[in-house]
């Protein structure tokens, strides 16, 4: 009897709107998370969990997936591609995927969201899958308030009872964490050559079919990355220690400072930052959990917190950003202040400071 996955799909076509203008030049997947694309964190959780052989779904910007990761040979895997010309949903881009799988009909599949960080045991998620002969599982995490979110309530033995949307007093603060184990042939069911959603169709569907539906439930850390908050969140969590993954470039720490990357004796980089190869933080400045990109300068006197500086981005002498997003080659001058989550775009300028302006939005 087979015990584990071999195989998995990650969905990575989304545009990653709520990310702009970091995701500009880049699609979301492949921006840095603690040195290294976050996608890669979710392959090294692959890896680790025994899959060999992985599909990446994309649509935007397709072209940059290959570009970064190859043939996937380098992170241990045997990596194919596959693009959408027009948008399938999350149910249609599964099933467009599976063309390149190879797995039997009554196979475990992986799929996985291609925004999320997770620390859950997949292994044990798989494992749960295979005992249980289920059709379906799905990683469930607990949030404080699930009003945000739709929610999964489960029974005793951990079938899925509803899938239901957001409502003012949810009956289960148990979520969908964005992981599930498939039987191969509930993909191959899936319609094709239409707009399909996994969350709205599909699952309802196995449900009325009194299909076995699992709820595998752990409260590891577990991060949405759709927001530049939340990716400098997870890239501090990373730095700090306080998830793990073996994708991480360095050692745990209070800052991770890649190769290439040049900061001056008196300057301070602390709290989990991340000063990407060939940045430079210019005397006297100070970088608290905040994310430098490739190439990114801090002139001296400089403070950020709990900010993103894109790729080649230029942060003038005295400038204070807390919880910033600059986008890539864009040039702050000095003496700004630039607060309440304010968004550069990319190759903006900005001129030396005369009135100092912030944002709220």
């Amino acid at each position: 009897m087979v015990t584990q996955a071999r195989e998995a799909i990650i969905l990575v076509g989304g545009m990653g709107t709520r990310l702009r203008p970091l995701t500009v030049h880049r699609a979301k997947p492949l921006l840095p998370v603690a040195g290294v694309p976050c996608i890669e964190h979710q392959l090294a959780n692959l890896a680790a969990a025994g899959i060999s052989h992985v599909v990446l779904a994309t649509s935007y910007r397709a072209e940059t997936f290959t570009e970064v990761l190859g043939d996937g040979s380098a992170l241990g895997l045997r990596l194919d591609y596959v693009s959408e010309d027009e948008p399938l949903g999350t149910g249609g881009a599964i099933r467009n995927a599976a063309a390149l799988l190879e797995s039997g009909p009554h196979d475990a599949v992986v799929v996985l969201n291609g925004d999320v960080l997770s620390g859950h045991d997949l292994s044990t998620q798989v494992a749960m899958h295979i005992q249980r002969r289920a059709d379906l599982t799905l990683h469930l995490t607990v949030v404080d308030d699930a009003r945000a979110f739709g929610c999964v309530p489960t029974d005793g033995s951990g079938r899925v009872l509803a899938f239901l949307e957001k409502m003012p007093q949810p009956v289960s603060n148990q979520v969908n964490a964005g992981c599930y184990v498939f039987r191969r042939a509930v993909i191959d069911a899936i319609p094709t050559g239409r707009v399909v959603s996994v969350e709205r169709e599909t699952f309802p569907a196995l449900l009325q079919a009194d299909a076995v539906v699992l709820g595998y439930v752990e409260q590891a850390y577990w991060l949405d990355l759709g927001t530049p908050a939340a990716l400098v969140a997870g890239s501090r969590d990373l730095v700090l220690g306080r998830m793990r993954s073996a994708a991480l470039p360095g050692p745990v720490g209070e800052a991770l400072v890649l190769p290439g990357a040049r900061v001056a004796a008196d300057a301070v980089v602390e709290a989990g930052s991340c000063v990407g190869p060939g940045a430079s933080v210019g005397p006297g400045a100070q970088v608290l959990g905040s994310v430098l990109l490739e190439g990114a300068q801090v002139h001296a006197g400089a403070v950020l917190r709990d900010s993103i500086v894109g790729a080649g981005a230029v942060i003038g002498a005295g400038c204070v950003l807390k919880d910033a997003v600059i986008g890539d080659g864009a040039e702050v001058g000095a003496d700004n202040e630039l607060l309440g989550g304010i968004r550069v775009w990319c190759g903006a300028r900005i001129g030396p400071a005369v009135v100092r302006f912030s944002s709220d939005r």
